[in-house]
């Protein structure tokens, strides 16, 4: 089963990427390298129209496949804020939460509100688990999956190298169907 390719709750939208979304995109990332580009190995200087379009060509894909639904996180006004997704990884039918939000979205609850809406459609569709990885230095990652009610289950070594803070060590969060 897929996740519906709409999500909202009156506040925040969560959209399926679109293939239109590249030039909006670029200007989101390239706007607050200084911020998401600190954890985020993907957001450095030179990101341009065509990483966003290779982007947006790889989510189509992954989505189609099953692999990973990525979504455009859209603030009250349609403005794009920043990326979310539920992607496989983690295997055993759980599904992983990934985001990231533009400087000028933050302090907003945006991405509580969207990692709320993933949750409960993850559930929906049968996820066994929902887990949420981040490094251990993004303290205002963690505070997410904290306040949604998730355990902090552990740590672990990350698999690729993150942004210039990155630690290299993710703390993992979960939570489970009937819980928070």
């Amino acid at each position: 089963m897929r996740p519906a390719e709409y999500l909202t709750d009156g506040v925040v939208t969560l959209r399926r990427w679109r293939a239109g979304d590249a030039a909006a995109l670029e200007r989101a990332v390239t706007g607050s390298l200084d911020h998401i580009g600190a954890f985020l190995p993907w957001a450095v200087a030179g990101y341009g129209e065509a990483d966003a379009v290779d982007f947006l060509t790889r989510t189509d894909r992954q989505w189609r496949v099953g692999d990973a639904f990525e979504y455009a996180i859209l603030g009250a006004g349609g403005e794009l804020a920043g990326g979310c997704g539920l992607m496989t990884r983690i295997g055993g039918g759980g599904l992983e939460i990934g985001y990231w939000l533009s400087k000028s979205a933050t302090g907003q609850g945006l991405v509580t509100r969207a990692s709320r809406l993933l949750t409960e459609e993850a559930f929906r569709i049968g996820a066994t688990r929902v887990e949420i990885h981040h490094d251990e230095a993004n303290v205002r990652s963690g505070a997410v999956p904290e306040r949604l009610g998730f355990t902090r289950v552990g740590t672990r070594t990350a698999g690729q190298a993150g942004g210039p803070a990155s630690t290299g060590t993710l703390v993992v969060w979960r939570l489970k169907p009937g819980r928070g």
